[in-house]
């Protein structure tokens, strides 16, 4: 059974530097949370939700332990600094998953979403696995029915697996087959994919369903294929993988990368998507605390989520 929970506070601390001057700063400080689950009330801000459910990894036989990402995140993001843009995070808390029932856990996430999306809010989900991308990327789809909506996928793998139920591998799979079901073409970039790290059948079905595939030697030319891909639709949904990053950056994932794309060449496909103001939601999945044991991981995705959450327009 899935449940909601407000974060707790004590996630949300750092230094105090108020004293010196009154825009001196950081997220813990500008970030609102919100004591129960009101869309309602925050209008035109950022709804930061966290997704802590690792089911589809254990499904997907990978490692297990990103249900602790969502808060272990929220620690890494206190304490940097404020600047433009972060004002509008609101933490909306924690959708809880403690059982194996990954499909009602989709479906409370999808509610969730397209609940924030209806009250004019963005989203931000701290994943959990890449099982956060189908009930988050039908959320968005339930509360724009009219509109051509965008899927970039930064990822290692092309989550499109042919499985017999839900996992981390499918995701985008099935919002194909919900795209099919509500008479609206998918559209879905993947940028990052590892050749090494998908089957020719995965490539197949990509090539099937006219997926636009950007692998991880190609990164640095993506941004003419991906400003096309922009024009072509009205709402964007920017999903981060994060074993897209080198394993030396992001050891702390279900399956590290041996090549991955660099965080500073991963910046620049990121910011013309965020600038292109058509962005509508945003999640940074498979972070695995369990594996952190430095916290560099979990400050290397803070730093990306501080960043998108800067240029997001």
């Amino acid at each position: 059974m899935t449940q909601w929970e407000a974060a707790a506070p004590d996630l949300w601390q750092g230094r105090d530097d108020s004293g010196e001057a009154a825009n001196a700063l950081r997220l813990f400080q500008t970030t609102a949370r919100s004591q129960t689950f009101s869309p309602e009330h925050y209008r035109d801000k950022i709804a930061l939700l966290g997704f802590a459910c690792d089911e589809g990894v254990k499904r997907n036989q990978g490692r297990p332990g990103a249900a602790g990402a969502p808060d272990a995140l929220r620690c890494a993001l206190a304490n940097l600094a404020s600047h433009a843009g972060h004002e509008r995070l609101v933490d909306m808390g924690n959708l809880l998953a403690p059982t194996a029932d990954l499909e009602g856990a989709q479906q409370a996430l999808r509610d969730a979403v397209s609940r924030c999306h209806q009250a004019g809010m963005r989203t931000f989900v701290l994943g959990g696995g890449h099982e956060t991308a189908f009930g988050h990327g039908a959320g968005i789809f339930d509360a724009f029915p009219g509109e051509r909506v965008g899927i970039v996928n930064l990822d290692a793998h092309l989550d499109l697996r042919n499985a017999g139920r839900a996992t981390s591998g499918t995701p985008f799979r099935q919002l194909a087959q919900l795209c099919d079901q509500q008479q609206r073409e998918f559209r879905y970039a993947c940028i990052g994919v590892s050749r090494a790290a998908n089957t020719q059948a995965l490539w197949d079905e990509a090539q099937k369903r006219n997926v636009l595939v950007v692998e991880d030697l190609q990164c640095s030319e993506a941004h003419a294929q991906l400003a096309a891909f922009i024009s072509e639709v009205d709402k964007l949904y920017l999903t981060v993988d994060l074993d897209v990053l080198p394993v030396a950056e992001m050891p702390a994932v279900s399956a590290p990368a041996a090549l991955g794309v660099p965080l500073a060449t991963l910046l620049t496909v990121i910011e013309p998507i965020c600038r292109s103001g058509k962005l509508q939601a945003v999640d940074m999945v498979e972070f695995n605390p369990r594996f952190d044991n430095d916290g560099r991981s979990a400050r290397v995705a803070a730093r990306l989520g501080w960043q998108i959450a800067h240029w997001w327009q």
